[in-house]
């Protein structure tokens, strides 16, 4: 189990308290703010995925992003969930509404998932792994499971412009990613969600 650099700890601990947490109908932090602590997070707990890999797995809720896209939107009423299996190549991202309802129908974007290597230059040591290549595959309704099996209608999505994150924080709460189109976000970890009963 790794633990978070004690020189991070009050960065880390001031982020926490900012976010707005899963299921919570708390006012979201000012953005300015976050975003400060974020970079000096970034600076002072850097992720390099070669170590860390085995701590992106698992179920994570988007708790606060740059987008104003509505798919990116973090709202109380709702679970905007992103799953990562990365030993297995394979990346979810998961629409849904918060409460009872939530496990009964969902928008889904399934990906296959790959972390970059990266190069050292001559006499240099290596930089930090963290960026992850995503490609989309299919994409659609996912419905409640029925037995064995999950009522689901997803169709191939057609993916035209390569798509990547950069992990550039990630410990057992807190993953910070910055996307191809510039976004920023900051997820938590959902230990009470099953990573293999909402995927498989």
């Amino acid at each position: 189990m790794s633990t978070v650099p004690s020189g991070s700890e009050s960065t880390r601990s001031q982020l926490l308290k900012q976010l707005r947490p899963p299921g919570s109908g708390g006012p979201a932090a000012g953005a300015g703010r976050v975003r400060g602590l974020i970079e000096q997070l970034e600076l002072e707990q850097p992720a390099d995925l070669v170590r860390d890999q085995a701590l992106l797995r698992g179920v994570w809720e988007l708790c606060w992003s740059s987008s104003s896209l509505p798919y990116l939107a973090v709202a109380p009423w709702l679970e905007n969930l992103q799953l990562l299996d990365p030993a297995n190549g394979r990346g979810m991202n998961l629409l849904r509404l918060a409460g009872p309802l939530g496990p009964v129908a969902g928008i889904a974007v399934q990906a296959a998932i790959a972390i970059e290597p990266v190069a050292a230059a001559a006499g240099e040591p290596a930089p930090p792994a963290q960026r992850v290549s995503v490609r989309f595959e299919r994409g659609g309704w996912l419905g409640p499971r029925i037995g064995p099996n999950r009522l689901q209608l997803l169709r191939q999505v057609k993916q035209s412009f390569p798509a990547w994150l950069d992990i550039t924080v990630v410990d057992e709460q807190i993953r910070v990613c910055r996307g191809n189109a510039g976004t920023l976000f900051v997820l938590l970890r959902r230990p009470d969600l099953s990573l293999e009963s909402l995927m498989d």
